[in-house]
């Protein structure tokens, strides 16, 4: 697993507290490194005289100081102490704050916790794990009511694939998942219903159309997972739904999907699979851009290269 710096968004909520413990236990699961990153909302900019801008530095310098000082006391019995030490406090929005720091560090994957919002807040305002399931590029691991909890970290996988692009590093990343936590993976892939033609006849019956759907993942999808133990399921029905009603029937701690990426048109209208899932959490939710193995790849072999010429 290439998962080597990890980070975590956190504030002073419940849920971000179980996402910074999580992601402590989940990089000492990889050999890899926590890094908690709070951001500060630089409120007196808004209406800031003259002589309060003058002083801007000296206030943004209090303001991140005294949020370190209170999320370090908050977080003191989840995680331990030289993760806090080293926690980054940086002034602006949360998800631009995550973007940023993720380059620096060239980190691997974004953990949150999953907070629920409303839909009007949402889509006035945007939710932290939203944005940054958008703009990131990452892994983005939004933790659910039961993040990992006891000794174990995630011990059933649920991986959701379809015949798009996505599929193949999605189910990349959730096999090197289950290996690394030596956990149970399950891949399913739900066959949606053809969209009634009016005034159409259909080529093909709803028997046939689900045939020939199930021969496709055969010969296109099942053969991504190369662990003769990972289970492979093809469900029926509407998506999210089946998603949601397998997640619990099966006893799921983890579901990873992947992202496609779609634009805001596509998505006000049509609807995203993925935003659906961050909306109404069945579990934790580990979102794959259909990009991420091979940018992880690539920053493990940068590192690898660099560590190489610094012991040649």
């Amino acid at each position: 697993m290439c998962w080597k710096r990890i980070l975590v968004g956190v504030d002073d909520s419940p849920q971000a507290a179980a996402a910074a413990a999580l992601g402590v236990r989940l990089a000492e699961a990889m050999g890899g490194e926590c890094i908690l990153v709070h951001a500060v909302r630089e409120f007196w900019l808004a209406f800031a005289e003259e002589e309060i801008v003058e002083r801007s530095a000296e206030l943004r310098a209090a303001v991140v100081d005294a949020a370190r000082r209170q999320l370090a006391a908050f977080l003191r019995s989840q995680v331990p102490e030289a993760t806090i030490r080293s926690m980054l406090v940086r002034p602006g929005s949360p998800t631009a704050v995550l973007r940023d720091v993720a380059r620096e560090v060239e980190a691997d994957a974004v953990v949150l916790g999953g907070k629920h919002h409303v839909a009007l807040r949402r889509w006035a305002g945007g939710s932290t794990a939203h944005n940054c399931v958008r703009s990131i590029g990452l892994p983005v691991l939004v933790t659910g009511q039961r993040p990992g909890g006891g000794g174990v970290l995630f011990r059933r996988i649920l991986v959701a694939v379809d015949l798009s692009e996505a599929a193949s590093p999605t189910a990349a990343v959730a096999g090197e998942l289950a290996t690394g936590l030596h956990a149970e993976l399950r891949a399913v892939s739900v066959i949606e219903p053809p969209l009634p033609l009016p005034d159409v006849t259909p080529p093909l019956t709803p028997s046939e159309y689900s045939r020939l759907a199930e021969r496709t993942l055969v010969k296109r999808v099942w053969p991504l997972f190369r662990d003769t133990t990972v289970q492979k399921v093809a469900r029926q029905g509407r998506v999210v739904e089946s998603i949601h009603h397998e997640a619990s029937h099966w006893g799921a701690d983890l579901l990873v999907v992947g992202s496609h990426g779609k634009g805001w048109g596509e998505r006000l209208i049509l609807g995203s699979v993925t935003e659906r899932l961050l909306n109404d959490l069945p579990t934790s939710l580990l979102v794959v851009p259909v990009h991420a193995p091979l940018e992880t790849a690539k920053r493990a072999a940068v590192r690898k290269a660099v560590r190489a010429r610094a012991g040649a």
